[in-house]
């Protein structure tokens, strides 16, 4: 049976996936403290929305056109290898900022390896395998991904209570598993490509597909509303801080960030193979449905308890949407163009990124914690809405079979 499941998969899914387990290993080391880091350096809540936003903007254009370039010159590989490498040297100039707006530089810098490694390597994924376990392989990978970022802020609680570790160094130990996840992708191979040096350096966005173009801009609006994990973050900390040391707070809302992770790793793979036997759209619209009533919970809500339910919801969130959203884009483009339809997604959800984090600290300072979460579930809910209504007008994605076994 085991085997039967990871059949069709191919190595480059697991040896990605293990990359990628190293590089979360090392980000989540810092994700639960980075809140904390920049309040620490004297920043806002509106600095926290800032450098959460800042980053993904920034990079959205390389996300774009990196997926594009891979497509045009027929390789993926390079892109995805110095994205990989920029984010370390970006986590080691982290752990010497001595003002917030030198985090927010590094955070940045940070994120533009991401924009330059993830659509092609998305497109990595999707080429070697096959529509009909495509879900479950992007599901693979993200659990995988996931299952690193769990060992992380275990990891960071663990260095930050038990060995008293400061902030800074908690972050250079990272940087130290960052360059060493480099060491399993020399062993990828990628599929040949022919190059496409006709199509031009520019990206043609009505090239793509209109089914497509819809599927992007419902998605944005979902990510205008879904604005930086650090935010959630703050309010456990703000909650468990009634009552308790600034210690104890911080390192309980260490704890609810790994949980958080420990659901999105566990249900990635049911969720990934959920989208291929029921569809992917049907997928999208339960997972902003319940974003929504998630923020909501946030924003009525103060009780440990429900803290503790909400952070589980949020990471049952995360597994339905994250994969399901790039396996869907993947379905609704043509073959040749996988690599710009990825990062067409991944650079207007970027291009939000940033609107998002300073409309929700800005929300934050002016009116209280209640006021950014409402924001985010109501975009959510209007997202699924939309979702809903274009999964009944739009019909299967383009190359899909009625039946939904592949092709």
């Amino acid at each position: 049976m085991r085997a039967r499941f990871f059949q069709g998969l191919g190595v480059n899914v697991f040896l990605l996936g293990l990359v990628s387990l190293l590089t979360d290993l090392s980000s989540e080391m810092v994700l639960p403290i980075l809140p904390m880091y920049i309040t620490a350096l004297g920043g806002t809540a509106f600095a926290v929305g800032l450098t959460g936003g800042l980053g993904d903007s920034v990079a959205s254009a390389l996300k774009v056109f990196s997926g594009y370039w891979s497509d045009r010159f027929g390789v993926r590989k390079p892109f995805v290898f110095w994205g990989y490498a920029l984010s370390a040297m970006a986590k080691l100039s982290l752990a010497f900022s001595t003002v917030w707006q030198h985090a927010m530089i590094a955070r940045s810098a940070e994120r533009v390896g991401k924009g330059l490694r993830e659509a092609p390597r998305d497109a990595i994924i999707a080429d070697c395998t096959a529509y009909r376990v495509r879900g479950r392989a992007f599901g693979v990978h993200r659990a995988m991904d996931t299952t690193g970022a769990i060992g992380g802020s275990l990891l960071a609680f663990l260095l930050y209570w038990y060995f008293d570790f400061r902030f800074e160094w908690i972050i250079l130990a990272c940087a130290v598993i960052a360059f060493a996840a480099l060491v399993p992708f020399f062993r990828i191979t990628e599929l040949k490509r022919q190059p496409q040096r006709n199509r031009g350096l520019g990206v043609n966005f009505r090239a793509l597909p209109r089914q497509l173009r819809w599927f992007v801009l419902i998605a944005a609006i979902f990510a205008l509303g879904n604005f930086t994990y650090m935010f959630f973050v703050l309010r456990a900390q703000d909650i468990f801080g009634q009552g308790a040391s600034e210690r104890s707070a911080i390192g309980l809302a260490i704890l609810l960030y790994a949980l958080y992770n420990a659901v999105y790793a566990l249900m990635s793979i049911p969720a990934g193979v959920l989208s291929d036997r029921i569809g992917r759209g049907r997928i999208l619209v339960l997972g902003y449905l319940l974003f929504g009533l998630t923020c909501l919970g946030f924003a009525l809500l103060d009780s440990r308890a429900s803290l503790v339910a909400l952070f589980v919801v949020y990471g049952l969130v995360h597994a339905l949407v994250v994969g399901a959203e790039r396996a869907y884009a993947c379905d609704l483009a043509p073959e040749d163009v996988r690599g710009t339809a990825l990062g067409t997604l991944h650079a207007f959800m970027g291009l939000v990124a940033l609107p998002a984090g300073l409309i929700a600290g800005t929300l934050w300072d002016s009116f209280g914690a209640w006021a950014t979460f409402t924001y985010g579930g109501s975009l959510a809910l209007l997202a699924g809405v939309l979702m809903l209504r274009f999964c009944a007008f739009s019909g299967p994605p383009a190359g899909q079979c009625p039946d939904n076994r592949g092709r």
